[in-house]
Parts: C-alpha cells; structure tokens; sequence
C-alpha cells in the first residue's frame, strides 16, 4: 500500500463545544493512537477529503505530519472515520500509529471480479458472504482492496477463506473453510409463493363465541377473551353444588 501525505494539527480546542467550533471553521478533529499516548489532533476537512476520494477503501497508509510537534513525522493507519448519518459528513477521525518494520493486522474489503457462469447462464445469484476478511502484512504490503474472480463458479459452488489466491507479503487469516462468495440455485414461482403462504398463514386458530343479543337472537361472533373458558366452567361448578345440596335437602324431607 503506497502511503499519502498528510497535515494534521495539535488540537487546540476540547470536549463537545470545541468539536462543533472546530467543524464550523472547517477541520475535523482526530485522534492518534499506537507506540505513544494517544494525541488529540485535527485536520482539514478538504484535505482528508482529497485523500479518501482518491483511495479505493477508507484503508489508507499515511505519512503523517503534525505541524510545530516533538514528532513531525509518522507513519499511521486510517482506522475510522464517523460521518454523520444524514449528510454524510466526516465527524471524527481515528488513526493508528505504525511502523515500517511491524506487520499489522486490518479488515480489508473483498471486491468479486467478472460474471460468474451459475448466474450467466443458470439463472443463479451471486451472494456476498463476506464482505471484510481480516489480514495481517507490513504497512507497505497492505491491499486496499481483495479482489476474487469468480467467473469460474457454477450454481451451488463457492470460493472459500482458503482457496483465494495468495498476495505476496499478506497473510489472510480466518477458518480457511468459512466461504467468502458464492452462487445460489434460482428460486422458482412455486417455492417463492410457498415462502409467503409459510410467512403469512396464522399460526394458531382463535375460538369464536357467538353473543346474544337482548332479543335473544345470536350475534357476530367474537375471539373468547383469554380465560373466559376457564372462568365460566368454575362458575358453573359453583352454581351446580348449591343445586344439589338443595336437592339431597328435599329428598331427606320426603323421607
């Protein structure tokens, strides 16, 4: 990974407020981390820009220099960048202080390349299983991007961990059977309608109680409210013993 320069500034303003004075005037503030204790900093936000648009992932390899500092000079990661959720504004940067000669190890995005055969000529759909495997190389060995030609996969086939090829200098890690992309059979009318019958039939019936009205003519029928069941048996129970206490008591007099 070739690395791009950048200034960055020792922060001068602090918590919330400051952070929002600091967008205002047009800087992002930032913050380093890695061999030393971390440092509060903040960069412009046209020249972060002018470097994220020209990278193919927010991977990015930094030569790093911090202006009227004890360390002008640093070699540093781009580790994230917080936007804002609606307007996409960059918020906040973390960066990661590295060195030349110490291997480290980064998320970085796969990108599938080609048309695979299952889905040009099988109908097939090509499923993203990872999107992110993580890596471990020198800073300069880092790819930005792994890219996996899959136009030899077929319906029902995929490209696992282990059978990427190679990238000099860059160990991929991670269960070398776990698949990365894939290519799944097409789904016919008949399995995609049994899908929503399956998601949409009711899972269980509802007791209708059908109401009298004053008349004595039925009603619409009802759900029973939970409980109603239980409770009309236990008041019929209550009404048939006193019925037959007075019934043994009218047999006993006949006697």
């Amino acid at each position: 990974m070739k690395s791009v320069n950048l200034t960055a500034f020792p922060r001068t303003l602090g918590r919330r407020a400051g952070s929002k004075k600091l967008r205002a005037s047009g800087r992002v503030p930032a913050v380093i981390y890695g061999h030393n204790p971390p440092q509060s900093l903040e960069i412009d936000l046209n020249d972060i820009r002018d470097v994220m648009h020209g990278a193919a992932s927010e991977i990015v390899l930094l030569d790093l220099s911090v202006k009227d500092d004890a360390k002008p000079k640093r070699l540093a990661l781009v580790q994230a960048i917080q936007h804002h959720v609606l307007t996409n504004q960059v918020l906040h940067i973390d960066l990661h202080e590295v060195a030349e000669n110490e291997k480290v190890t980064v998320m970085v995005p796969v990108e599938a390349i080609g048309e695979a055969v299952g889905v040009k000529t099988g109908g097939g759909t090509l499923e993203h299983v990872l999107f992110k495997l993580k890596v471990r190389a020198l800073p300069k060995d880092l790819p930005e991007v792994l890219r996996v030609d899959v136009s030899h996969l077929e319906i029902g086939k995929a490209i696992h961990i282990g059978e990427i090829p190679a990238v000099e200098g860059v160990e991929i890690l991670g269960d070398k059977h776990i698949s990365v992309l894939a290519v799944a059979a097409p789904v016919s009318e008949a399995q995609e309608a049994a899908t929503l019958e399956a998601a949409t039939s009711p899972t269980g019936e509802v007791e209708m109680i059908k109401e009298k009205k004053e008349d004595g003519t039925e009603g619409e029928a009802k759900p029973a409210a939970k409980g109603a069941e239980k409770g009309a048996a236990k008041a019929g129970d209550k009404a048939a013993a006193p019925a037959e206490k007075a019934g043994e008591k009218k047999a006993e007099k006949k006697k």
